[in-house]
């Protein structure tokens, strides 16, 4: 198992959702299955070979992550019109101020990247439209569902990044659809931020949802 560099979230480190979306392909997860949850325990290396087994992702003798069971409900964030997500997506902070602007799912300087510009609601959500891309497997699924939520941490000035993220996945999105996921911030305790994020089809059913753990690094 890999990482393959153009799934970057950080310049030197995979993206929280992609790399936790494969670590838990791995693990068996799967659209309709359980809830799985991802534990980063170190930032996902880019072009590594990882070993997965008994729950853990390994490079060499380092722990990169730990897969289990997700515990509890995980829920949906309430879904908004698509054009109030084009809207919201217009203000996108991470148009004038990015920490990681190549970042896969969420950066503006990505042309090949998802291009989830998750933009400000006035109740404090963030909602953004999505145009999916061919072959979007329950990896990119996993990807989408994390920026989106971080996001909603982020606006509080500081720099978060993933540190856990459970999935439950329904559907695929329908390649070349305009999706629409909303991010919600339930908790910030310290250095964690506790947030929801939830991908809705065009039609405003939801497809996947995520609740995710975000840790400050300043």
């Amino acid at each position: 198992m890999r990482i393959p560099a153009r799934f970057n979230g950080p310049p030197t480190s995979g993206n929280g959702g992609w790399s936790a979306g494969a670590f838990a392909a791995a693990a068996g997860a799967r659209i309709g299955g359980p809830a799985l949850e991802v534990t980063l325990r170190v930032p996902p290396p880019l072009d590594t070979t990882l070993t997965y087994a008994d729950g853990s992702v390994r490079d060499g003798d380092t722990l990169v992550a730990t897969v289990t069971e997700a515990a509890g409900d995980i829920p949906a964030v309430a879904p908004v019109e698509p054009a109030t997500a084009v809207t919201a997506a217009e203000a996108y902070e991470g148009f004038t101020h990015h920490p990681f602007p190549t970042c896969y799912v969420c950066g503006p300087e990505r042309e090949d990247g998802l291009r989830i510009f998750s933009g400000p609601l006035p109740d404090g959500r963030t909602a953004a439209p999505w145009v999916v891309p061919a072959g979007a497997d329950l990896t990119v699924l996993w990807a989408a569902l994390d920026c989106p939520g971080g996001w909603t941490a982020l606006r509080s000035g500081r720099t978060y990044v993933l540190g856990r993220i459970a999935v439950a996945a329904d559907a695929l999105p329908e390649p070349g659809s305009t999706c629409v996921v909303v991010g919600e911030a339930i908790e910030f305790s310290g250095r964690k931020a506790t947030v929801l994020s939830t991908l809705y089809d065009p039609c405003s059913v939801p497809l996947a949802r995520a609740r995710a753990t975000w840790i400050a690094t300043n």
